[in-house]
């Protein structure tokens, strides 16, 4: 779910959309139109109308003109169909013009200008892709500069429904509403960069000569957080520990620390005497309301970016919210609420520049799903948080999910929890959906020369059907990402890893050295269920048909696939390897969304006789650090190098002959190290925590990446990288918590992986 498919900046607007998906444009006279093939090899045609529905695509003023071509060669897709349908187009004779066709390189671009008004119709042709193919719907932005450009002021969101009303708040000032129990608050920055105190009211209090409002010290106390903000808080809570309201959507993610609003001491004491503040507005506004005007409002303070520091002060600066950014809120009892446009001009929090706040208020029969909005980088168009393929089975067992690389995936499951699924993978087997790992398609004639300088294996010694997990580095020798490479035909790639940074990097290398290949993102046409535990070859055995071709699931060694079918010759296409993130025996099914639901019941169906359950990602925390496996965040960053990662066996130096990516600093570091990735084993029965210090005496010589109580072990465990000097095996530490000096752990270094080290299981 796309919270909206434009991007305001300057005098553009930039519009998105993937294969498949059409737009339309209203353009006009002077107007200028950028389209842009982001990752190349994505198929898209224009149509141009003027006011009355005829062609005017000759008359566009092109840079370099492409090819025109009928559009009834191909049909009109349905989408296409709609928009013209809607804009009273007649279907009849209507010309339309390639852009980008077939083989298109990445960052391909197409420039025109319009000398008329009329209509732009843009279409990205694609469909669903198939397991064992590379043909993924993706990216296409349209930049328009704009003769005219709209006011900020005038860009708003779509309305996520029909408003029940709308309230303008315009900068410096405050206003208040009426909602009622179970209706939605969507609190929007119209033209970003602008904070909004927000304040509620319960009306049958207030019949009862009772203000209670929204409290922080009630709100972080619940939440068990110092720092709440939507997205990471659930609900707000006045001072009798009823909640007020929820937060269901927040495209933002960075908020406030909860405190006051602006207050005249505030401004007195910056030397601005006299200035309008939030908590005069606040006062002026809820005058009407019957509520005694106070000097200081406590309130939620939206799009207020504040950050608590180490020495535990509050430091802010430029709101991090973007124009038509927002936060929807439900109403969980009969409302009085109050928003402002903060009127702060003498501090960076609003860019120096208040501008206006938008509420909507909507019924509450309109049903959204809670999401937060997640960009890979800050200039991402956002998306808010998807549902995998396998959410219609996992949400019927849990309401435990966590937002991970904008999908929601469980953390534990109802009437089992991570303990109880820990050991069904250890004794049994298990299934968990780890959809958002990020899939590239790398393809073309030069995929293996691509392959071969991107990351550090030697891709040269892959076979078709082999998998390799590797490291993928910067120049500078420090981790992109970690991943797994499978080769599916000689120059066919599927690239899996955590981040879509990777995709980014192997497609500016690509572009850096001319490199005839494709790098297609395939995430969302790709989600995958781990089936894991000694029981899995048995389990999936029984559902998977494979042609004469490809191996079968039985013949199927560790970091090898098969392309096969669930449900015989005719069933759902899956592609199934020997891999895994638990240590144990185990494969992973790779299905296409739309028959993720099957796939997980024919699985469960088929383990039914082993117990098999479902796994969230606090058990499988549990498992990958028992068998010394690295996670993004933890192990490894941008600036770890992935001898510090503890996996030196992905750099082959002296037998990868040819360059790579950071090959000359991989070999200074591994020559001069100074940190090491180590096992501890911890005295005490008290876990230890990612970004515990680790001592010896006074001087912190490394830091706990990953921690555990291990179930089977029976021992509290962790991952810890530490300096080379003091990272010999028996060596005595301590791990430090609180402050690193006032309470001690004792430990000792240990080697991992902690359990079966030599992988003895994942190999049976």
């Amino acid at each position: 779910m796309k919270i909206s498919n434009v991007r305001y900046t300057d005098n553009f607007e930039t519009y998105q959309i993937y294969g498949g998906e059409s737009l339309s444009i209203a353009i006009n006279n002077g107007d200028s139109v950028e389209v842009i093939d982001v990752e190349g090899d994505q198929p898209c045609s224009l149509m141009a109308l003027d006011v009355n529905g005829a062609s005017i695509v000759e008359s566009l003023d092109w840079k370099t003109k492409p090819n025109n071509k009928n559009l009834f060669d191909g049909g009109l897709s349905d989408s296409v169909t709609q928009i013209l349908k809607k804009n009273n187009v007649a279907l009849d004779d209507l010309v339309s013009i390639d852009l980008f066709g077939k083989n298109s390189p990445a960052d391909a671009r197409q420039h025109f200008g319009i000398n008329t008004e009329g209509l732009c119709v843009i279409s990205a042709s694609g469909g669903q892709m198939e397991v064992d193919e590379q043909n993924s719907p993706t990216e296409i932005l349209i930049n328009v500069a704009r003769a005219t450009p709209t006011k900020p002021s005038e860009r708003l969101p779509e309305p996520l429904a029909k408003p029940l009303s709308e309230v303008r708040i315009k900068n410096s000032t405050a206003k208040s509403y009426t909602v009622k129990a179970g209706e939605y608050i969507q609190i929007i920055d119209v033209e970003g960069k602008q904070c909004s105190d927000f304040q509620a009211f319960s009306v049958d209090d207030l019949n009862n000569d009772v203000v209670t409002s929204l409290d922080p010290t009630v709100t972080r106390s619940i939440m068990g957080s110092s720092y709440p903000a939507p997205g990471v808080h659930d609900k707000f809570y006045n001072q009798n520990s009823v909640p007020f309201v929820e937060v269901i959507h927040d495209t933002v993610c960075r908020h406030d620390t909860f405190g006051l609003a602006c207050n005249s001491k505030y401004y007195d004491d910056k030397g601005y005497p006299g200035h309008i503040s939030c908590t005069e507005n606040f006062n002026n506004a809820l005058q009407k309301h019957g509520i005694e005007p106070r000097l200081n409002w406590v309130a939620v303070n939206f799009f207020f970016n504040t950050n608590i520091l180490e020495c535990h002060t509050v430091s802010s600066d430029v709101s991090w919210s973007r124009p038509g950014d927002y936060v929807l809120l439900r109403a969980m009892t009969d409302l009085i609420c109050i928003s402002s446009a903060c009127p702060d001009d003498t501090s960076p929090v609003n860019d120096w520049n208040p501008t206006d706040i938008h509420v909507r208020v909507y019924d509450k029969s309109s049903k959204f799903s809670s999401a937060t909005a997640f960009r890979p980088d800050p200039q991402t168009i956002p998306t808010m948080t998807k549902n995998t393929g396998f959410h219609k089975n996992t949400e019927k067992l849990t309401r435990n999910f966590i937002e991970y690389n904008g999908y929601w995936l469980a953390s534990n499951y109802n009437n089992l929890g991570q303990i109880k699924e820990y050991w069904q993978c250890r004794e049994g087997v298990v299934m968990i959906d780890l959809s958002p790992l990020r899939k590239f398609e790398v393809y073309g004639p030069d995929a293996e020369t691509l392959m071969q300088y991107a990351i550090t294996r030697d891709v040269r010694k892959l076979s078709v059907g082999q998998i390799v997990y590797t490291a993928m580095c910067y120049e500078n020798g420090c981790m992109v990402d970690d991943g797994t490479l499978y080769r599916l035909c000689d120059d066919t790639f599927r690239w899996i890893g955590g981040c879509d940074e990777g995709g980014k990097h192997l497609r500016k290398i690509a572009k850096d050295k001319n490199l005839k290949v494709w790098v297609k993102s395939s995430t969302d046409q790709l989600h995958n269920v781990a089936v894991q535990g000694p029981k899995s070859r048995e389990t999936l055995a029984k559902i998977i048909w494979t042609p004469k071709t490809q191996t079968t699931l039985e013949e199927l060694k560790w970091f090898r696939l098969t392309v096969g079918r669930i449900g015989g010759e005719f069933g759902i296409p899956v592609m199934v390897s020997r891999t895994g993130y638990s240590g144990e025996l185990g494969y992973e099914v790779f299905a296409h969304p739309k028959d993720c639901e099957s796939v997980w019941d024919a699985i469960a169906e088929a383990g039914e006789e082993f117990n098999i359950c479902p796994l969230g990602l606090d058990a499988l925390d549990m498992l990958r650090i028992e068998s010394g496996l690295i996670f993004a965040g933890y192990e490894f960053c941008d600036q770890t190098d992935p001898f510090e990662a503890g996996i030196s066996f992905t750099v082959p130096l002296k037998t990868k002959e040819e360059d790579f990516s950071g090959k000359d600093e991989l070999i200074s570091r591994k020559k001069t190290p100074q940190r090491v990735l180590v096992g501890i084993e911890l005295v005490s029965n008290e876990v230890a925590e990612h970004g515990d210090g680790v001592y010896i005496g006074k001087q912190q010589v490394g830091v706990v990446t990953s921690a555990t109580r291990s179930p089977i072990l029976k021992k509290n465990i962790a991952l810890c990288r530490i300096s080379v000097s003091e990272s010999d095996i028996g060596n005595k530490v301590e791990v430090g918590k609180l402050d690193g000096h006032h309470k001690r752990l004792a430990a000792e270094v240990v080697s991992f992986p902690f359990y079966d080290p030599q992988k003895t299981r994942v190999r049976m």
